[in-house]
């Protein structure tokens, strides 16, 4: 009985109304409309600057903004991200599955790790124009196609993302399964320039800031040949980084006692290190 109870609370439009969860639209200067939500802190105070944590997913399998219960949950965080003092936002690009019509899902065939990168890019750059959002202190992570839009983010636009942590993601749409890989992709025999484009290892060479790299080495989806040449990139180009590969854990990274709990603390630590959570007072210009 309680926990109807509970269900019943959670799905109340008033407990909604008091929700620190927010739905918005933004349009970047390509003139591309995002759909976001942001989660604020408790407590949040307006007159001081939060980091900001982008959840990202971008790949036209899924989308990442619906008003469903439980969307705007921090899943992989060892703790409270709204109790800790972080802004927590995710926005969907072009090319994911929103019912936004038949443009808006085809103009990412050919063009993975570029267009959705891009506007993943400038959807940011129009969030942290609030004054509360603290520039110097940005995160993106995802897992999967959010690892691979996370190392592109971080290699293609390090101005904006400071920190990434990337899980179990695909480097090359070359080493990804055909299926997935054709449908969205074309050939790479008609089409490798643009295979070549969007790979992450492609700009490996252009990473500035924190990041950590996390996969499995019995990956059964995206195989851990991905993070090796990867790696080898990182290397070749002596770009620091940290590294943390799970063995013979597959794709979810779940097999294996204390596996989750070993993954979620290394996660939030290296975030908490890397980007510290709290609001600041905001230093008065001269």
């Amino acid at each position: 009985m309680a926990g109807q109870k509970d269900l019943a609370k959670a799905f109340d439009p008033k407990a909604k109304e008091k929700s620190n969860i927010e739905y918005f639209k933004v349009t970047t200067e390509d003139g591309v409309e995002m759909d976001g939500w942001m989660k604020k802190p408790n407590n949040f105070d307006p007159s001081k600057k939060y980091p900001v944590v982008f959840y990202v997913y971008g790949e036209p399998a899924a989308c990442t903004v619906s008003d469903d219960f439980g969307a705007a949950n921090d899943f992989i965080y060892n703790g409270d991200m709204s109790e800790d003092g972080y802004i927590h936002v995710s926005l969907d690009n072009r090319g994911t599955p929103a019912p936004k019509g038949r443009a808006w899902r085809k103009s990412i065939y050919r063009k993975i790790g570029q267009i959705n990168i891009r506007d993943q890019a400038m959807g940011a750059k129009k969030v942290l124009e609030a004054a509360y959002c603290d520039t110097s202190r940005v995160a993106v992570w995802g897992w999967s196609g959010g690892g691979s839009s996370t190392l592109n983010l971080m290699f293609q636009y390090p101005e904006i993302y400071k920190t990434g942590i990337s899980i179990a993601p695909v480097t090359s749409s070359l080493l990804y399964d055909n299926i997935y890989t054709e449908r969205y992709m074309g050939l790479p025999q008609e089409n490798m320039a643009d295979f070549k484009a969007g790979a992450a290892i492609s700009h490996a060479k252009d990473l500035k800031g924190n990041l950590l790299l996390i996969h499995g080495t019995g990956d059964d989806n995206v195989h851990f040949q991905n993070a090796e040449m990867l790696v080898n990139e990182l290397v070749k180009y002596n770009k620091q980084f940290q590294y943390m590969a799970y063995p013979m854990r597959t794709h979810s990274i779940s097999e294996g006692e204390g596996t989750f709990l070993h993954l979620s603390t290394m996660v939030s630590k290296y975030l908490r290190e890397n980007c510290p959570p709290g609001g600041v007072t905001a230093t008065p210009k001269p």
